[in-house]
């Protein structure tokens, strides 16, 4: 904005005698439609193909409500709206830029599209290759830009007009918060932003709808619930079953109706770690007796009755009962794409409910209570107290696993999250980082209640969406005066540190804890496994997996790009002090970074 009116001081006369002047870009009506779509937030990369929109956010919208947030690397910035969309319950846009963005977003796209995540994704192209400037405009355009990303969006479109534009960003929206939800990509043509827009009034922008999820019929959710009560060992598995806090309560409600016990896959805030029926840490032993399993938005319905192993010929076998009854509901039945396999292995099911979970819980779980017999609701009361001492006995087994190593340095994961625990539990606060490479030990340990204390894994297992989604999840997190969490990943902060410079630049309040492992761990333990059945020499793993010689000084890098930061840490009894001053900092507003040096899991 300063610089477009330094620019204008430096002529004399109107700027309306420049050469090229445009009184109303294009642009400026698709920064009416993003305000109409109530877009808070567009993440970028500065983009010349998005020139004319990026000057319209800045100057025509003042650049609020969408602010841009900047971002060093378009992968970042689709992780950021990717952290954001699951915190705030709705879609935040990225813009990328021409062929080359949309190559270096691919990735977190994918991400997105595996986790179920809506969001708008904007790249830039120009049609009509008369309007092309030489050089790079050729070589940065596409006949068919959305053909490499096209296999994991929902909706693509290239709009050819304004009032394509408008309706078809408002298409790709509500397309985009249906379940499943998805990524879709538009493209603004660089012509259509820049030249100016004709007969403005004649203009018109669809209004935002939402679109009603699917629920299961009523003829399916009766025999469900007449299933489940006739069951003796009925469990609930679930995945990403909870979109909203209501989901949650919905889950209780059930889970509650059948004292059935639930065993949580960590896709998102499903069921409260505090609550008697929540064994997510006894699934080997709950399905291996189980009669009836219920599995509510399971993206791998295989893996939970069957499982393979790691050796050569990769033999399965069934981890289940062979005679136990499968419920299946789910909205992965409502889409299909054949080319990448997120779908997973297929696996039957006695009923199956091409519907979304929590919109169909509430009519399920009426149906429970009006058919629950005497018999049925004395057998059901009498799983409450059996299921209360399993779950005291899980916690409690949690807890002594959490005390082995207590005082090791390298710090242990478990001491990690402990320490962190310790000085949260009365705050609000969000954990929005993935618990698995710290052995789920915050869902193991830590008071996880509310829905938005949670938001899940990357969904593509993508190398670089940690600190990303952090960053946007703690966006998201600043306008409710939360506490924004991120246990993170050395191997994934090395793929995208310059998400650094956007959290200290934009003053996005974010406490990280590195988990240096100075290791792609995953990859370690791959190596060794080839290692050891190969018998081969016992150091060969460490080739090309440790991150090491020289080792990174993560607080060093953070310092540079503006974030507070300490570290290395690898005396336990000087983390606790270091997190009470790292979260004194972002109490005040701004991010801090402490690097801890740890054990690999």
């Amino acid at each position: 904005m300063v610089a477009a009116e330094t620019m204008g001081g430096m002529h004399s006369g109107h700027s309306e005698d420049l050469p090229g002047h445009v009184s109303n870009p294009g642009s400026d009506f698709m920064v009416d439609v993003l305000k109409a779509a109530n877009i808070e937030y567009v993440a970028m990369m500065t983009s010349s193909a998005l020139r004319g929109l990026q000057e319209s956010i800045a100057y025509y919208g003042k650049n609020k409500a969408p602010e841009l947030i900047i971002c060093p690397h378009e992968e970042i910035a689709v992780g950021v709206a990717h952290g954001y969309a699951k915190m705030a319950g709705k879609p935040m846009a990225c813009m990328v830029h021409s062929t080359v963005g949309l190559m270096h977003a691919s990735m977190a796209i994918y991400n997105a599209w595996c986790d179920r995540v809506p969001l708008m994704v904007i790249g830039g192209n120009t049609a009509d290759a008369t309007k092309r400037r030489q050089g790079v405009e050729w070589i940065h355009t596409a006949v068919d830009q959305a053909a490499m990303v096209r296999d994991f969006v929902k909706f693509d479109d290239f709009p050819g007009s304004l009032q394509h534009f408008a309706e078809s960003f408002m298409r790709a929206q509500a397309l985009s918060m249906t379940p499943p939800m998805e990524p879709v990509l538009i493209l603004a043509d660089g012509e259509l932003q820049e030249v100016p827009a004709e007969d403005p009034k004649s203009l018109k922008i669809p209004k935002m709808v939402e679109v009603s999820p699917p629920e299961g019929d009523a003829r399916s959710v009766a025999k469900a619930a007449a299933i489940l009560l006739a069951a003796k060992n009925p469990v609930i598995v679930v995945d990403r079953s909870a979109r909203t806090a209501e989901g949650v309560g919905l889950l209780i409600k059930l889970a509650e109706a059948l004292n059935a016990p639930v065993v949580d896959q960590c896709g998102r805030m499903n069921m409260p770690t505090t609550h008697y029926l929540n064994h997510t840490w006894l699934k080997a032993k709950l399905l291996r007796s189980a009669d009836v399993i219920l599995a509510l938005e399971v993206g791998d319905l295989w893996g939970v009755v069957n499982t393979i192993s790691d050796t050569p010929g990769r033999p399965s076998k069934r981890v289940a009962k062979p005679d136990v009854r499968v419920i299946s509901i789910s909205t992965n039945h409502l889409y299909s794409k054949s080319n990448y396999g997120d779908i997973q292995r297929y696996q039957e099911a006695e009923l199956t409910m091409a519907a979304d979970a929590q919109a169909t819980m509430p009519s399920l779980i009426e149906a429970i209570r009006k058919g629950t017999t005497a018999a049925q609701a004395t057998a059901i009361a009498a799983r409450k107290q059996p299921m209360q001492a399993d779950f005291l006995a899980m916690r409690n087994a949690a807890r002594d696993a959490a005390a082995l190593g207590w005082d090791a340095s390298p710090i242990s994961t478990a001491r990690l999250s402990q320490e962190i625990w310790a000085q949260i539990k009365n705050d609000k606060w969000s954990l929005v980082s993935d618990p698995f490479y710290v052995s789920y030990w915050q869902h193991r340990l830590w008071d996880i209640s509310e829905y938005k204390q949670f938001i899940g894994g990357s969904g593509g297992y993508g190398l670089g969406y940690g600190l990303s989604a952090a960053v946007g999840a703690a966006l998201a997190c600043k306008s409710e005066g939360r506490i924004a969490i991120n246990i993170q990943p050395d191997g994934d902060l090395l793929m995208v540190p310059s998400a650094l410079w956007t959290l200290a630049h934009h003053k996005i309040p974010l406490l990280t804890l590195m988990h240096n492992n100075r290791a792609w761990h995953q990859e370690t333990m791959h190596l060794q496994r080839m290692g050891t059945r190969r018998d081969r020499n016992a150091e060969s793993w460490r080739e090309g997996t440790l991150i090491e010689e020289p080792f990174v000084d993560y607080a060093m890098m953070a310092k540079s790009m503006g974030v507070w930061a300490e570290g290395p840490i690898s005396d336990p009894a000087l983390l606790g002090p270091a997190i009470k001053r790292a979260l004194a900092v972002v109490r005040s507003g701004l991010p801090a970074l402490l690097d801890v040096v740890t054990q690999p899991r």
